[in-house]
């Protein structure tokens, strides 16, 4: 590692994963802003689902100011945040067979819907039986992964696959195997994970790919305003009181 402070290092690592997903998963973008416009425009309804820290990504775009008021965190109890005691447990749980049908069933999704699954390592079980239980009941899957895992790890899952293989549409996020940007010689472990700003911009990029592709076909995007401006709540209201059956947040 250079003479360079590590935060300068760390913020350039960043910022050339950000310039390599704005070059190299462009066309993926749109066909995840396509098809979450496409599921909107059919009266469809939005989910985002993530598993401990990638669970961050996901909320960062429910009931969101300047997001889409239609996108739904699906909770799993004990894996969504990292609030969980013993925080172990949420890495165990995600390795468990049959919890993401078991969530699934009894959740408002239902055909013709779309779940956005962020997943760093694509590898566990939840993640890869959310996504082929999901595709199965004629829900569209994105997926938000780091594809290196599936050449570098092996899965969790009882059928040998990865997330990305289950997907209609994959965001490779781009970080390598065990999310560290940074090394020091007097620091005996990598440090400095990029996965959440990655991944935050990636499913960032999408939204506002979807609030244009709807306004190009003449459907005002149902988005959201800051409550801590004027009318914001006023506006707010008037959107979930339209939206309200596509909702599941406010309950």
């Amino acid at each position: 590692m250079s003479d360079r402070r590590p935060a300068d290092q760390f913020l350039d690592a960043a910022i050339g994963l950000l310039e390599r997903l704005r070059d190299e998963e462009a066309a993926g973008i749109a066909a995840a802003g396509a098809l979450l416009a496409d599921t909107v425009a059919s009266g469809g309804r939005l989910f985002a689902f993530g598993a401990g820290h990638s669970s961050l990504a996901a909320q960062d775009v429910v009931y969101r100011a300047g997001g889409l008021a239609l996108m739904n965190l699906l909770a799993v109890p004990g894996v969504v945040g990292v609030d969980v005691m013993p925080a172990p447990l949420g890495s165990a749980l995600e390795r468990v067979d049959g919890l993401a049908s078991a969530v699934l069933h009894s959740s408002p999704l239902r055909a013709g819907d779309a779940l956005v699954i962020v997943s760093l390592s694509g590898r566990n079980a939840l993640p890869v039986e959310m996504a082929m239980t999901a595709r199965a009941t004629g829900v569209k899957v994105i997926g938000v992964t780091s594809v290196a895992y599936a050449s570098q790890t092996t899965s969790r899952h009882a059928s040998g696959t990865f997330l990305k293989d289950h997907c209609d549409v994959v965001l490779d996020s781009k970080i390598a195997v065990g999310d560290a940007e940074l090394t020091l010689d007097n620091v005996p472990a990598p440090f400095a994970p990029a996965s959440t700003v990655v991944a935050t911009a990636l499913l960032q990029a999408v939204m506002a790919t979807t609030a244009a592709a709807l306004a190009d076909r003449g459907i005002e995007p149902p988005l959201l305003r800051s409550g801590n401006v004027d009318g914001g709540h006023e506006w707010n209201n008037h959107v979930m009181e339209q939206y309200g059956d596509r909702i599941f947040y406010r309950h």
